[in-house]
């Protein structure tokens, strides 16, 4: 009989719906380079609603959450929607450790929207990420320089 040892086990899949998100509200002060009045970051970040955050104008657009107390993140949720524009968009994702001047990227990623087939995009990450004292999320809503506006749906964290 032959013996054997799985050396890598499959990991058991947490789903966001079985993860404790943060209260953002509570936490974080948050820095954005520009809001649409109608679509205010707190959609995307403690509200339940479907609308979302928006970006007053085009072009590449920053939403930066700083922590009053350094937290450890082992999760990344994000969910952006696209009804009307096809297009190609792209985000990145940095984070700072307490007492740290600099960002460090976490990752990079590029997809596309093509109304009405492909109008959502969601992200899910495990990660481990200790004393963060800050969380960036760059987003270029259109790499090939069009007029889109920037819009995220959703972004939780989570500490399991």
């Amino acid at each position: 009989m032959m013996r054997k040892i799985t050396i890598n086990p499959p990991t058991k899949n947490i789903l966001s719906a079985d993860l404790n998100f943060l209260d953002l509200d509570r936490l974080v002060q948050v820095e954005i380079s520009s809001e649409c009045q109608e679509h205010p970051i707190e959609s995307a970040l403690v509200a339940e609603t479907e609308s979302g955050w928006q970006a007053a104008s085009s072009g590449e657009q920053t939403i930066r959450l700083i922590f009053d107390q350094p937290q450890t993140i082992k999760h990344i949720y994000l969910r952006f929607d696209e009804q009307e524009q096809s297009r190609t968009q792209e985000f990145v994702l940095l984070w700072r450790l307490d007492n740290e001047d600099s960002f460090r990227e976490i990752l990079r990623q590029q997809f596309h929207f093509s109304p009405p087939l492909t109008t959502r995009e969601v992200e899910e990450y495990a990660v481990d990420l200790k004393e963060l004292k800050a969380l960036e999320l760059k987003i270029i809503p259109d790499i090939s320089a069009g007029e889109a506006c920037a819009k995220l749906t959703r972004l939780r964290l989570a500490t399991v």
